[in-house]
């Protein structure tokens, strides 16, 4: 798996020299890994059970998604390309009225990108995990740079 997507970040893919986009109309050259979406749901799961119990609990009004791709918003390169995503108050963020009525936060992961820059299954399983592990860092208020730091960038 190239060392050089990180997870959770945007990604601008290079563009092809070339008229083939692999059938995706979206400027990739890869094929992707053949994936069923109840498969990639599971890994998600798994990375999910792997978080430390301790660590699980103290997570607060998050829910998980898991979306096909990334749809850029307004203003936004419209190449981006995200693993995860997510949206919301970190908890070092949250003062105490934010529960009063706050939706919960969220992170979406998405299976076209991952499946995309993977080879194998166990790329698979490697890269959401570290996509989870990112992301719920972010609802635990950690950067993108600390996360960079520690090796889950």
């Amino acid at each position: 798996m190239p060392a050089s997507l990180p997870p959770g970040l945007p990604i601008i893919p290079d563009r092809p020299d070339g008229p083939d986009d692999g059938g995706h109309g979206t400027g990739h050259t890869r094929t992707p890994f053949p994936m069923s979406e109840s498969d990639f749901e599971a890994a998600v799961s798994d990375a999910l059970d792997h978080i430390p119990a301790e660590l699980a609990r103290t997570m607060n009004n998050v829910a998980i998604f898991i979306e096909d791709d990334y749809i850029p918003q307004p203003g936004e390169d419209p190449d981006t390309v995200l693993l995860g995503l997510y949206e919301g108050v970190p908890l070092t963020e949250r003062d105490s009225w934010w529960d009063a009525g706050s939706l919960p936060d969220r992170i979406t992961i998405y299976r076209e990108p991952i499946l995309e820059i993977c080879e194998s299954r166990e790329d698979v399983i490697e890269e959401v995990t570290v996509t989870v592990v990112h992301e719920i860092a972010h609802h635990f208020g950690i950067s993108d740079e600390r996360l960079h730091e520690l090796g889950w960038g």
